[in-house]
């Protein structure tokens, strides 16, 4: 179960955080199933909670706090299965950033890397998770270490999920622009959108199920079809804000350990990841077999076994 939370990012912006765990018998109306609005069921009612409204799922009041930052184009229930056995022991809240998932898409919004590292810094005050781990995919992984380099109060641990170092460069950028445009939106069902993008999106190699379904967590359905949840302009726009510089210096300024973690097959290449385990001052390296750069979603198992003994180890009470 999940049980959503309404955070005040930078500029007022509105952000969905969705905290696992047990329900709390305390605040039953403030509970939805996994997550609200994943595919396959209908949008459930918007609700909300505050810290002194109820205890949280799973009773970790004082217990370590774990924040999970999903990529680009992702959602908070893409962390579903990890948020799960966290909550066994920690505070799991993962968070839908702004323009993503159910969080708030304003047009005329800040879509900065410093917009997108104040929304954590706030969920992490707002929810009193910290000093908590902050655990990174793609987009939230940079999110992550870059808020642990400018507030290192807040943070006592750093996973650091299938996200480069190196600038990307123009090219990259022009490469989504037409991969956007190359969508057949809209979809006429779900079963179209997980057959695009895990069998006839250009971009996949070979047939990827899981990626299909990753893609179609991110779809709602209107009048005409299946859509995305977020407007691919915002993406695009957030997306431009890092592809041009590197991210070396915040890299060398996280002071906490940390750990980076790449999938065989993913877009963060072995020699790189483990320059970035050089860079990093407390650095550690761990790689997942049979893993594209979805790693926690292609290989949950897999991803726990590479995550679960760092974890451990930062989060020992």
């Amino acid at each position: 179960m999940a049980r959503r939370i309404d955070v005040t990012g930078a500029g007022g912006v509105r952000l969905a955080a969705w905290e696992f765990g047990d329900p709390p018998k305390t605040d039953p109306a403030g509970l939805v199933p996994e997550q609200a609005g994943a595919p396959d069921r209908p949008e459930a009612p918007e609700r909300s909670g505050t810290r002194d409204q109820a205890a949280p799922p799973g009773g970790h009041e004082c217990g370590p706090g774990v924040l999970l930052l999903h990529g680009l184009m992702g959602r908070a229930s893409h962390w579903a299965s990890t948020a799960r056995w966290l909550s066994e022991r920690h505070r799991a809240v993962a968070l839908d950033q702004r323009g993503h998932g159910q969080s708030e898409k304003p047009p005329q919004a800040a879509f900065t890397r410093e917009a997108y590292v104040e929304d954590a810094e706030a969920a992490l005050e707002q929810l009193g998770l910290s000093p908590a781990v902050l655990i990174g995919h793609a987009m939230g992984a940079l999110t992550a270490w870059q808020l642990a380099a400018k507030r290192p109060d807040l943070v006592r641990g750093v996973i650091i999920c299938d996200m480069r170092a190196s600038a990307l460069g123009a090219a990259s950028q022009r490469e989504w622009q037409d991969w956007f445009k190359a969508w057949p939106v809209p979809f006429a069902t779900l079963a179209d959108v997980r057959k695009w993008f895990g069998e006839d999106d250009p971009w996949v190699e070979r047939p990827n199920p899981a990626r299909g379904e990753f893609y179609a967590e991110v779809m709602h359905e209107s009048a005409d079809g299946w859509r995305p949840v977020f407007d691919p302009a915002q993406m695009l726009q957030t997306r431009e804000t890092w592809v041009y510089d590197a991210h070396w210096e915040e890299l060398a300024q996280v002071q906490c350990p940390a750990l980076v973690v790449r999938g065989l097959d993913g877009e963060l290449g072995r020699a790189e990841a483990q320059e970035m385990v050089r860079v990093l001052p407390r650095g550690e390296y761990a790689e997942v077999a049979d893993a594209g750069h979805l790693v926690h979603y292609d290989q949950p198992g897999a991803w726990r076994e590479a995550v679960e003994p760092f974890l451990d180890s930062v989060l020992a009470v």
